[in-house]
């Protein structure tokens, strides 16, 4: 593996146009699971000025049974969709939660596909769809996260939580961030260039106004990074092309599921391509995605490996997975067929069904809106929260090694 070299992830803010339509996918997520916890969801969302579209397949008792919608459940999955550009705080001419024009074109789920997925009296509940999984863990911080990515969304995160306090009014919700650092002998050991884009308030593109939010950012910068890595030879580009006040769904539509990579590891481990928002656990492409991740990080944790990437194969209908591979990338301290045949061994996990995964991580719950901006890995396991970030596995794992 390659020792010395520079390596860049970037992140993107909740009010980023396609990580708007994320959380609302999840939102409507969070609301049908509420209702019912063997809900099924594939929800779409497109936002662009003063519009936000659902599109999608569901079933769910309480809010959609035999063809029709019950009584209400449209009008409570508006509030969803509105409460939440609400929180994320879109309050402007082009994109204003309170006025947006809402289309709801959500129907029922095919037959065909339900069919395949749903377990019977002959066979087990069968996985949502096929694809490939990737799970990823490594030590370049507390969290086992690519040191890119991991800054990345602290930066953007700091400047929401001031945005939303107040201790920075000239914030508006759309932001990205880029982080790159330079690697010797695998670490990270210089921070060369930091890329700040977000929206403003009127004037903070000129004069003593962007002076302001020029040192605003790199305030943060160096409140967020550790300062080892920050230097006088540190490049900051703030806000590169000038102006800024046009963001979010007003300046570009978005889409749900169009930030994979900084959803997941910033470019630092494999993809299957699948997106996370807007679908139920059923699905592998959440569900198994959250398991490799488990499953990487405890590996790490466990001090088995200082990088871990995992993968997951899953056919439609079938319970099973395919395959299951695990890559240390040369620092493992056992052999990774070793780790494959420990997973395979520990009975906790079960086979790594469908069903099987979502009863060990308990993902059958109202979980999701919370994932759907700032990454799904590297966040605290808080209560029924992100529980695949939890280290509940490394005991067995050691012991399945000893």
């Amino acid at each position: 593996m390659r020792q010395s070299y520079l390596f860049t992830s970037e992140s993107v803010s909740e009010g980023h146009p396609d990580k708007v339509a994320d959380q609302i996918s999840d939102a409507i997520v969070d609301l049908f699971l509420s209702k019912d916890p063997e809900a099924r969801i594939a929800c779409e969302t497109l936002t662009t000025t003063q519009l936000v579209v659902l599109a999608g397949e569901i079933r769910c008792k309480g809010v959609y049974e035999n063809g029709e919608w019950v009584p209400g459940a449209k009008e409570e999955i508006e509030a969803t969709v509105r409460n939440t550009v609400k929180r994320i705080g879109y309050e402007q001419e082009g994109f204003h939660w309170e006025t947006f024009r809402f289309q709801n074109n959500l129907h029922g789920q095919s037959v065909q596909i339900a069919q395949g997925v749903d377990a019977s009296a002959s066979k087990d509940e069968g996985a949502g769809d096929q694809g490939i999984m990737f799970g990823f863990a490594c030590d370049e911080t507390p969290d086992l996260m690519p040191a890119t990515l991991y800054y990345s969304h602290r930066i953007l995160q700091r400047m929401a939580d001031d945005r939303h306090s107040g201790a920075a009014p000239f914030l508006e919700p759309d932001a990205k961030s880029q982080v790159t650092l330079r690697f010797e002998d695998g670490k990270p050991v210089a921070c060369t260039a930091i890329v700040v884009s977000t929206q403003h308030a009127a004037g903070y593109d000129k004069g003593e106004q962007e002076a302001e939010l020029h040192a605003y950012v790199k305030k943060v910068v160096a409140d967020v990074l550790p300062a080892e890595l920050l230097s006088d030879a540190t490049v900051y580009h703030i806000n590169p092309t000038g102006s800024f006040e046009i963001g979010g769904p007003d300046g570009d539509a978005g889409l749900t599921g169009r930030k994979i990579i900084v959803d997941t590891y910033g470019g630092a481990s494999p993809h299957g391509g699948g997106a996370f928002s807007g679908k139920d656990p059923t699905k592998v492409d959440r569900s198994a995605a959250y398991i490799t991740r488990y499953l990487a990080k405890n590996i790490v944790a466990a001090g088995l490996a200082k990088r871990c990437t995992i993968q997951l194969a899953y056919a439609i209908g079938v319970a099973k997975p395919l395959s299951l591979y695990v890559d240390t990338h040369g620092t493992g301290t056992v052999g990774d067929d070793k780790i494959e045949a420990a997973i395979a061994g520990i009975e906790k996990l079960g086979d790594l069904t469908p069903r099987g995964i979502r009863t060990h991580l308990g993902l059958n719950k109202p979980i999701y809106e919370r994932s759907a901006a700032y990454g799904h890995f590297g966040r605290q396991a808080e209560g029924d929260f992100f529980p695949w970030e939890k280290l509940d596995l490394v005991d067995d794992l050691k012991a399945a090694l000893a």
